[in-house]
């Protein structure tokens, strides 16, 4: 879904890297994902419109980012909606196993509180589940500019 204006208008907005990077991670919290998913920094941009569940991250360009063995492609715009446990219709975000990169659409947690994983959903149905805890905030490893 594109950000327009008439979206905007409905949303809480939030400018620079600091401020975005705060609001998203609290909003990874509330709704039970881990606030280590965002990793990426120069955020320009962010927006949440409550009665629908859309979010967006608007970037100064494309980072890479890895997660112990997965490496994660943000695009300058990222955009979803969000709901308890769960990220959907999940667009500008690419995983990379082994040589091939898929466009991920949906990330989400089952499982107790012990041994919880995450689950990262691409478009084509496939998908790669990994223990909850690589996830968790303050476990960031280097971070690549494209």
């Amino acid at each position: 879904m594109l950000v327009t204006e008439e979206l905007k208008a409905k949303a809480e907005v939030y400018y620079g890297d600091k401020v975005c990077r705060e609001k998203f991670s609290l909003l990874l919290s509330e709704i039970g994902l881990p606030d280590g998913l965002l990793t990426i920094q120069d955020i320009e941009e962010c927006g949440y419109v409550k009665e629908i569940g859309f979010v967006w991250l608007k970037l100064q360009k494309k980072k890479e980012h890895r997660f112990d063995n997965i490496l994660v492609c943000y695009d300058s715009v990222v955009t979803a909606y969000v709901e308890p446990n769960k990220i959907k219709n999940l667009t500008g975000v690419k995983a990379r196993d082994f040589l091939v990169w898929f466009n991920l659409t949906e990330i989400y947690v089952k499982g107790s509180p012990k041994g919880s994983m995450i689950t990262f959903k691409s478009i084509v149905g496939l998908s790669m589940s990994f223990p909850l805890s690589l996830f968790k905030g303050g476990k960031e490893t280097k971070e690549d500019n494209m």
